[in-house]
């Protein structure tokens, strides 16, 4: 059976509709996988999130920080923002089945034979390596006292990867790397203050996929995340973040043959 991998919906839950028609005309019932985000800053994340979960075994999805922040937010852990559209889902009757579903699930899988996260991996890591500490953060997410662990989950320190680390600094470097990277050192060190795209990287960092020696570097990785970004095709890797939220398109790869669908979008979200 047919594999498709979805970039970050966001909420925009008319597009992904539009979307899984068109793959449906290609491959009737194929598995779907999400590189996560599916939802804020579009208009419809209660829907959308309905819609991936209603779908059972046949959609996978890894976490996203949109993802992680919606679980914050319901909380009370973290203030929603001012461009937050996370409203139908925190007043929704079914509010905590969702909630309950979204932290239940992975922040990395593979699949036919590609390994997915969300936004990156730290060079560092090998593709077992990246399995085993997502599972890390798994665990304590889905633990009776998660709420301890999202409480500590933000921050932008350490920055950088040792496997001396312990206890919320270790989960938190982990969820970073996973779910917010862009670009890092030749060592590792992560640069989280830039969004733009690649062309010109921040002094002494470059896009983390392009560090030289990165030990995932045999296997290749599906992410979003980076919008500025677009569409990345390359052997190693494969960025499907095409801002469906900004005006751009929403994205699907048939991991078999890499044949790309594209719906267009309208733009959802002011800039900034």
């Amino acid at each position: 059976m047919e594999t498709f991998a979805i970039g970050d919906v966001q909420g925009c839950a008319a597009e992904l509709t539009r979307l899984l028609q068109e793959i449906d005309a290609l491959s009737p019932g194929a598995q779907l996988l999400f590189v996560g985000d599916l939802v804020n800053r579009g208009p419809a994340s209660l829907q959308t999130l309905r819609m991936v979960k209603a779908m059972g075994s046949r959609a996978r999805t890894v976490l996203g920080n949109h993802d992680l922040h919606l679980l914050a937010a319901a909380h009370g852990v973290r203030a929603p923002a001012p461009s937050d559209t996370l409203d139908d889902i925190l007043h929704a009757p079914d509010r905590d089945e969702l909630l309950h579903w979204l932290r239940h699930q992975p922040l990395a899988l593979t699949a036919d034979d590609w390994l997915v996260v969300h936004a990156g991996v730290l060079p560092q890591w090998s593709a077992s390596q990246v399995l085993s500490l997502a599972a890390e953060v798994e665990t304590r997410l889905q633990a009776d006292d998660w709420l301890d662990f999202l409480r500590a989950m933000y921050g932008n320190q350490p920055s950088q990867w040792s496997d001396t680390l312990q206890g919320h600094d270790r989960l938190r470097c982990i969820v970073n790397a996973l779910t917010r990277l862009r670009f890092c050192s030749a060592e590792g060190e992560m640069e989280f203050a830039t969004k733009e795209g690649p062309g010109a990287p921040p002094a002494g960092f470059m896009p983390w996929f392009d560090v030289p020696g990165r030990l995932t570097a045999h296997i290749p990785i599906l992410f979003g995340h980076w919008s500025t970004l677009g569409i990345l095709q390359r052997d190693d890797v494969f960025g499907l973040d095409s801002g469906c939220v900004w005006g751009g398109k929403l994205s699907a790869l048939r991991l078999s043959d890499r044949h790309l669908l594209q719906v267009a979008c309208p733009r959802h979200q002011a800039p900034g």
